[in-house]
């Protein structure tokens, strides 16, 4: 998806970076490092972003955070409207884990909220966040300590990655989700992990996957 807005008193070349930056979070749910803007917008060096980058900064349209990897923070002074969203529990990234009662999927229960802009959502209803413990969805940039933003939505298409309740096992998994020949397979995003091969009747899908926020080390 690429969103275009139009911003004032800026050079074409940074109008061009800070909507790459912007359609980078939305597609991405982080920031691109400075690299990803060399190639992205085919400058020519790290320097030449670095440069349009502090101008942008200097005028107010973004922030930087030098001492976190890829800390680009957009102050959209465009009026980008922002929606707290309620972080409701963890769910594994590897081997299902047991979840401890279906109040864990109430996502009016939750005390704890992460702010987030509403083009990083895409102003979708009925969105919440899930700690992701695990990694066999790493080759999909999704790891351990990470949080996954999801539609709270019963029906997906296959492919898409869906937090999945397992029924009779009261577990809860995070996979990319297929309907295939009278099953439901679960496939994580890491090839040294098997897939997951269940009964339809035994899968529940909680949500699909809009975005994730990755945890900087």
């Amino acid at each position: 998806m690429t969103i275009k807005v139009k911003y004032k008193g800026i050079s074409p070349k940074q109008q061009k970076i800070i909507n790459y930056v912007r359609a980078f979070w939305l597609e991405r749910g982080y920031p691109p490092s400075i690299r990803d803007i060399v190639s992205g917008c085919s400058l020519s060096s790290t320097s030449v972003a670095d440069y349009n980058l502090k101008i942008l900064e200097k005028m107010g349209y973004l922030h930087r955070h030098r001492e976190v990897s890829r800390g680009i923070e957009l102050t959209d002074r465009n009026a980008v409207h922002k929606r707290n969203i309620p972080i409701i529990g963890t769910i594994a990234a590897g081997e299902p884990i047991p979840v401890p009662n279906d109040d864990n999927w109430d996502v009016t229960a939750s005390s704890d909220t992460i702010e987030v802009t509403e083009d990083l959502v895409r102003n979708k209803d009925g969105i919440y966040g899930l700690r992701v413990k695990g990694s066999s969805m790493m080759d999909a940039l999704i790891n351990d300590g990470d949080i996954v933003l999801l539609q709270n939505v019963k029906q997906i298409e296959n492919g898409e990655m869906a937090a999945v309740w397992l029924k009779s096992e009261m577990e809860a998994t995070l996979k990319k989700f297929y309907t295939e020949a009278g099953e439901v397979r679960l496939q994580p995003a890491n090839n040294q992990m098997k897939p997951l091969f269940i009964d339809p009747a035994n899968v529940e899908v909680q949500g699909k996957v809009v975005a994730v926020i990755r945890r900087l080390s």
